[in-house]
């Protein structure tokens, strides 16, 4: 999506070859997690990337695990037919990574498979590395059964090889599954490729042999992540210093913010008092002026005692983008003053940069910093964000291309609840509030001196469909 230090047309850093990262681990030990989450990482990076699930081909080669050989899953000795289905899913699986690098134009594969044997992990390494293909071994170890068994309840038991199934039968059958597998497993030792050794999903990691700059950017990003479940909210700052309009829906914020964080945290069996909520703002005063009611709330000296456990950082990276000679114009004003800046912007709204301005991609490389820590957040986040910061960090958690960022509509009075999970995300918006200046043409005018932050809702024709289902919760 953005490069941090550049990008190429074609998406391919020439210097850093081609590289395949091969997971390797027991059923189970979020490597699925793991890939998603990195393959986001690199396309946000601007590097061609795609993430090739050996269990995803499979179903979608044989169906389900119900319209399998019961002996597909054990490992030792199998029927005929058995070895000559599996190899079948393995070629085709194989051929797609190929594919991908020879007529995608692709640079990183992660192929996402168990891969426990040190035969196996060879046959894999020698295959690719005959073809130009830097291999690099990625093993996830966990021993925290805790989180294998969330695992499986939250990912595996949800997959299509489970439909159907009651969660607790289904459970106790991936359980054997696994089980047979922990005979025949052997973790990396052999030192014959590059390999990166992940405890408890980034508990703890170990490093061999990985050289150059994007194999070191993927280490890098695996140093920061996690698995453990949160949910990121983000809402626009108010638009006004000092309104009482604006601290209405400051007030408004807090109170539906903690209300469907309750809900949520109850159905998990959390307490919402005692768990903590992290806000970010931007260091303008109208950003963290919006963030008063929380602070406000969990005040223990306030009336009834504290409602909520909050904790607010500002973050100078996540100010507004800066709009340069367009500041305090209306998009007809800019194209108006500016024909020729504006016929330029519009074939290209997220690279061009007005003059003195920053233009979406520099945006998207001031905060990069602000993704990493927003990768390793364990807590509930609420970003509380100009509109420019919110599409960045929206569309990446959501994996939208960088030519769709500039038009994502982010209307204020909606709050958006992303919850990050192994195959993507869950994304929602609820509409809270429905004050003056929320929308175009209302009595009131909005307080933006930036042409930037409402240009996806002021400028016709420009508008993607909504990455999120709205729901009204003003009625």
């Amino acid at each position: 999506m953005v490069a941090p230090l550049y990008t190429t047309d074609s998406g391919l850093l020439f210097h850093a070859g081609k590289i395949l990262v091969v997971t390797v681990g027991l059923p189970a030990r979020g490597k699925t997690h793991i890939s998603r989450a990195l393959e986001r990482y690199l396309r946000w990076s601007g590097v061609k990337t795609q993430v090739i699930s050996l269990g995803d081909y499979r179903r979608k080669v044989l169906g389900s695990a119900q319209k399998l050989p019961p002996d597909y899953f054990t490992v030792g000795e199998k029927s005929p037919e058995t070895n000559a289905l599996r190899q079948k899913v393995l070629e085709g699986c194989e051929q797609q990574i190929f594919d991908f690098f020879d007529d995608g134009g692709g640079q990183v594969v992660i192929y996402d498979a168990n891969n426990g044997t040190q035969e196996q992990r060879t046959r894999v390494g020698e295959k690719f590395e005959k073809a130009g293909i830097h291999v690099i071994m990625l093993e996830s170890i966990c021993d925290d059964t805790k989180l294998i068994e969330r695992n499986i309840r939250s990912v595996k038991i949800s997959s299509p090889d489970y439909r159907g199934w009651d969660p607790d039968k289904a459970v106790e059958d991936y359980y054997k599954r696994i089980k047979g597998h922990e005979k025949h497993y052997q973790t990396v030792e052999e030192l014959t490729y590059p390999f990166i050794r992940i405890l408890n999903v980034g508990e703890k990691i170990m490093v061999n042999h990985i050289r150059g700059y994007l194999q070191s950017r993927i280490v890098f990003f695996l140093m920061n992540i996690h698995n453990k479940y949160r949910t990121i909210y983000f809402a626009r700052v108010r638009y006004a210093d000092l309104s009482p309009t604006g601290w209405e829906y400051a007030e408004r914020l807090k109170d539906f913010v903690l209300e469907r964080r309750e809900k949520s945290l109850q159905e998990r069996g959390l307490d919402p008092k005692t768990r903590r909520l992290v806000i970010w703002t931007s260091a303008r005063r109208r950003a963290h002026h919006t963030a008063w009611p929380f602070l406000a709330a969990a005040d223990p000296k306030g009336p009834g005692g504290p409602q909520c456990n909050v904790k607010v950082y500002e973050k100078p990276q996540m100010s507004e983008i800066n709009p340069g000679v367009w500041d305090g114009l209306s998009p007809s004003e800019a194209k108006k003053y500016f024909p020729e800046e504006w016929e330029r912007f519009v074939k290209d709204p997220y690279s061009f940069r007005a003059p003195r301005a920053e233009s979406y991609h520099d945006l998207s490389v001031r905060l990069e910093p602000a993704l990493i820590e927003l990768e390793r957040e364990q807590e509930d986040l609420l970003i509380i964000g100009h509109a420019s910061v919110i599409r960045c960090l929206l569309a990446y958690l959501i994996g939208l291309p960088a030519s769709e960022i500039p038009a994502i509509e982010v209307a204020r009075g909606d709050l958006l609840e992303v919850v990050p999970a192994s195959y993507g995300v869950h994304s929602q918006a609820y509409h809270f509030w429905d004050g003056p200046g929320r929308r175009l043409g209302d009595h009131e005018p909005r307080n933006e001196s930036n042409f930037y932050e409402n240009y996806a809702e002021d400028t016709q024709g420009k508008r993607v469909e909504r990455v999120v289902e709205t729901v009204d919760a003003t009625v």
